[in-house]
């Protein structure tokens, strides 16, 4: 019974929500933006093929969710997730989901991310086999493993590669089976922004993880060489537009993409000018979201131009 003045206890989260929390939606424009650029290029050069597309969209979808519950899971049972850190509820941490449940969802949806890779195998033969075990390897690893990559200051190299070089050339390979110099370039811009959103995350981590011995690149870098390395990132990924148009006859529509400098604005100065961790929250969030505009602009701009 409430006590007196007090409204009514709210109702517990659903199980569906909360593993809906798990999954962390939010992080989702991170795997998605990639794709649509590799398909938007496959498009532009007349290689455009919708089932394999989709079958990555979805086995990138998948692999990010996997990461995530890794990441719930192995910064938990290593101890990086404590009732101090600053950010976004991990399920784990709060209790909300058993951690040996939180395993098996990431060991089911590496199962079905592999199903969906088993498919794109057929298309594409070899590379995608080892495209394939690597990036699921790669999940669990993160944060997991005698060696995590994450607690030796590597995430950022992980994300760079597997969000954006191997996401955008691997969508463009399974279909039109080449690998085209320029796939690489636009995987380039993504991978820059897709570890921008880590930097954000990791700065405002960087004082609980150096604590937990956590030597992510930020707790290595420090706030300052971090802010150096997150105004560089984006610096990179809006001269790749530019870079496509001059040398490798992308359409000049793809300028467009340099409209996600203005939603870049703000948690550039976030990153800039914090003080306290957690002013650093919307950053991430504002980060992912220049992925995702700047995913859509270019990928539009060089399916349609």
């Amino acid at each position: 019974m409430n006590g007196p003045g007090e409204g009514p206890a709210a109702a517990p989260p659903s199980a569906s929500a909360v593993w809906i929390l798990a999954a962390r939606p939010k992080t989702l424009p991170a795997a998605v933006a990639p794709v649509l650029v590799g398909m938007g290029l496959a498009a532009h050069h007349g290689v455009f093929d919708g089932l394999p597309a989709v079958a990555a969209l979805v086995g990138a979808v998948l692999i990010q969710i996997a990461t995530n519950l890794a990441n719930d899971y192995y910064d938990y049972v290593r101890g990086g997730d404590t009732e101090e850190r600053v950010g976004p509820t991990r399920v784990t941490q709060a209790g909300l989901i058993e951690p040996a449940a939180v395993k098996r969802g990431m060991w089911v949806t590496l199962a079905a991310a592999l199903l969906v890779g088993v498919y794109l195998v057929q298309v594409g033969g070899w590379p995608i086999v080892i495209i394939g075990l690597a990036s699921l390897a790669c999940a669990v690893l993160y944060t997991g493993g005698p060696f995590p990559l994450a607690y030796h200051g590597l995430g950022d190299v992980f994300v760079f590669v597997f969000f954006g070089l191997v996401a955008v050339s691997g969508t463009y390979y399974v279909q039109g089976l080449a690998w085209p110099a320029d796939a690489f370039l636009a995987g380039v811009g993504m991978g820059a922004l897709n570890t921008a959103i880590l930097v954000a995350n990791n700065l405002r981590d960087i004082e609980t993880d150096a604590r937990a011995g956590k030597r992510t690149l930020a707790v290595r870098l420090g706030r300052r060489g971090s802010r150096i390395e997150y105004l560089l990132l984006l610096a990179v990924a809006f001269a790749v537009p530019g870079v496509g148009w001059s040398v490798w006859g992308w359409p000049a529509a793809v300028v467009v993409a340099w409209a996600a400098m203005i939603a870049a604005a703000a948690p550039l100065r976030r990153v800039l000018g914090f003080a306290n961790p957690a002013e650093l929250l919307p950053a991430l969030g504002e980060t992912a979201r220049v992925v995702a505009l700047y995913g859509i602009l270019l990928g539009g701009a060089l399916a349609l131009g």
